[in-house]
């Protein structure tokens, strides 16, 4: 099983996991392709850099022949210039401008050297440094506060991109939003992407999508996140690092300060983490093909300002043993509800969610036949799924309990047979294949619509699924 590994030591933004999957060997040529398929007027500028005397790759955006400033200066040119953000009525926007750590203080030109451009390596050529104008940030809403998400979802859907990199950088989007609307508490549809919004994010987050997709992985793993410290300066004043927005989103992740006094995780970093890391885990084992290094636009002393990506194999012998987790598991003696009744409750906790739900038969007090009603969920559904079962059942009470369970890893895979497509669930361990079946809803579908025996198809698709793997 392909892996690729996120080392997030001095954090992550999104310009630092473009640099990283650039230099791990997704092409550039695909990135500026997918920049031009958004049609917002941008272009790319991909560079190896040095960040304390480790080579990695910085990619900086450009619109109208500007590249965007970082957010503390931003802000700071629109209170000159007398801008004022509006309120949290309908336009709530989060600050979450990404550029690589470089939210604080000056613009630090003084500290990038001077750089190789990729023309060698990639064909790109050096375009000149352009003098940023003031107050011209959101190029093609300038006058505006922003991007809803609607408007959002719109442009990367009439891109020339692949379906699953459109749904994987919505779902970034939306978790960008949702950690906002949350901290406001407004909703997600409220939300102004004021600078999210903004080209640099919209190209960083797509670009990330489709890079990670071109990786050819089978999940991505993420180390215990670095995340700086102090303070940040945005629209909404000076907070603490992280941000309200990057906390929440890093929810059940392992973070950490090792006390560098910058804000080292953005919020779209965070965002992009959260939607395509699978878990978070120390290093790996496995057989390394090539690693990626993304710089951010700070050069700290004594500290590599980088990301990076390692690509490579897992390697079964040597692999950490099945990941665990923690679900809560719901019980319910019934002994008196419409047999009828009890199969539309099993159908609709798992159109709620549910992880898992069955009914084992019992016998219960006085003799009296009965099922045992069990549900497996996350912990936080639990308190929705009690209430679906009291007001659809009988039962007078619901047991709850948490339990540790170990989860194979798993994916699917699409062969073609003779009638049509048919997914197949693959579960592995280590690395290595344990187990596999094809999707029973896409085999009825066929064999219904062809009027074909169901075992037909379901052996097709595990024939081509076996000889796919010789």
């Amino acid at each position: 099983m392909r892996i690729a590994y996120l080392d997030c030591f001095s954090g992550v933004s999104g310009d630092m996991f473009l640099g990283a999957l650039v230099d791990a060997g997704v092409p550039p040529q695909l990135l500026e392709e997918t920049v031009a398929a958004l049609n917002i007027g941008v272009r790319l500028e991909i560079s190896r850099v040095q960040r304390n005397s480790i080579t990695a790759i910085k990619v900086d955006v450009y619109s109208n022949g500007e590249k965007d400033l970082p957010r503390e200066i931003w802000e700071q040119q629109e209170e000159q210039s007398g801008h004022a953000h509006a309120g949290l009525d309908d336009t709530a926007h989060p600050d979450l401008h990404d550029h690589g750590h470089d939210e604080h203080g000056h613009a630090h030109a003084h500290q990038r050297e001077p750089v190789a451009l990729l023309e060698h390596n990639y064909g790109l050529q050096s375009p000149a440094e352009p003098k940023r104008r003031p107050h011209e940030h959101d190029h093609s809403h300038s006058h505006e506060h922003g991007r809803r998400l609607n408007e959002i979802r719109s442009i990367i859907g009439k891109a020339a991109i692949h379906e699953d990199a459109k749904k994987t950088a919505i779902a970034i989007f939306e978790a960008l939003g949702g950690a906002e609307a949350k901290i406001h508490d407004t909703s997600i549809e409220k939300i102004h992407f004021h600078e999210v919004g903004a080209v640099d994010a919209m190209v960083d987050i797509v670009c990330a999508a489709v890079g990670a997709e071109a990786l050819g992985v089978n999940e991505i793993v993420c180390s215990p996140l670095n995340v700086g410290g102090g303070t940040v300066k945005c629209a909404h004043g000076t907070l603490p690092v992280p941000a309200p927005a990057t906390l929440e989103l890093l929810k059940d992740a392992p973070i950490y300060s090792s006390g560098i006094p910058y804000e080292l995780v953005t919020p779209t970093g965070a965002a992009i983490v959260k939607t395509l890391a699978k878990r978070f885990a120390p290093f790996p084992s496995m057989k390394v093909e090539r690693a990626g290094y993304g710089a951010g636009t700070r050069d700290f002393a004594g500290h590599a300002n980088v990301v990076r990506l390692t690509i490579g194999e897992a390697q079964p012998e040597l692999s950490a043993a099945v990941p665990t987790d923690t679900v809560t598991v719901l019980e319910a003696n019934i002994d008196d509800l419409n047999p009828q009744v009890f199969g539309y409750v099993v159908d609709r906790l798992l159109e709620e969610g549910a992880l898992d739900t069955f009914g084992v038969a019992v016998q219960m007090k006085k003799n009296r036949p009965g099922m045992l009603l069990t549900v497996l969920c996350r912990a936080e559904d639990a308190s929705k799924f009690k209430h679906l079962i009291f007001t659809e059942t009988s039962t007078l009470g619901v047991r709850q309990r948490e339990e540790k369970r170990e989860a194979l890893a798993r994916e699917w895979v699409t062969v073609a047979t003779r009638w049509g497509d048919v997914r197949l669930k693959v579960a592995s361990m280590n690395g290595t294949v344990t187990n596999y079946a094809p999707e029973y809803e896409d085999c009825r579908r066929i064999a219904t619509e062809r009027h074909i025996p169901l075992k037909s198809v379901m052996q097709e698709a595990l024939q081509l699924y076996m000889n796919r793997q010789r």
